[in-house]
């Protein structure tokens, strides 16, 4: 059984299609075993706690220096027993002894086809924003594995999804999490869980 740490900042959309993509058995071999937010407020964790999930708090304002949150970052990962680590919206930099322990077991999705519309200043609605401006066709999602640079890791699924007439960032964003993200990100999880990747 595969055990997962999903990190998050914010609603906890993706954590939510993981948890339901478990529960309908298009997920298997798999199991949440605890949510990490840096935002104490993130809806994320309520999503969590309903779900019977351990959920956690950990923020770089809770620590004196980044060092220590990293450390304890670090540390608290290590306590699960994880063999995957999800990034879905967390809006914190990974530090590198995390990457570098836990590499090739840490993936993110990111809402555009990569590489597009990625790396630093590149996320949540500002992805989409971009996208608009450029005028695309065609956007869409991407799981990844996580290095050291930012959105610059080994691609593992993309889903492309059609960008409308009259599209603003919010419906974009809407239809790239329905159509892709919220699609992808439970696959990739699965085909790790079951030895596909």
């Amino acid at each position: 059984m595969l055990r997962v740490g999903v990190l998050v900042s914010g609603g906890g959309t993706n954590l939510q299609a993981i948890l339901d993509a478990i529960d309908s058995g298009r997920i298997t071999n798999a199991e949440v075993a605890v949510v990490i937010s840096n935002n104490a407020g993130a809806y994320a964790l309520e999503r969590a706690k309903n779900h019977g999930v351990e959920a956690v708090c950990l923020s770089p304002k809770q620590f004196e220096t980044r060092e220590k949150f990293n450390h304890a970052l670090l540390t608290s990962l290590d306590s699960y027993g994880l063999d995957l680590i999800v990034l879905a919206g967390y809006l914190v930099t990974i530090p590198p002894a995390v990457i570098e322990k836990y590499r090739g077991r840490i993936i993110n999705i990111h809402p555009s086809l990569i590489p597009s519309f990625c790396g630093v200043g590149y996320y949540g609605l500002k992805v989409h924003e971009a996208a608009l401006q450029r005028g695309v066709k065609i956007t869409g999602a991407t799981v990844h594995f996580v290095d050291e640079g930012m959105d610059s890791g080994p691609i593992i699924l993309q889903k492309a999804v059609e960008v409308l007439p009259g599209d603003t960032p919010k419906v974009l964003q809407q239809r790239v999490m329905e159509q892709a993200e919220w699609v992808i990100l439970p696959q990739a999880i699965d085909m790790i869980a079951n030895g596909l990747i």
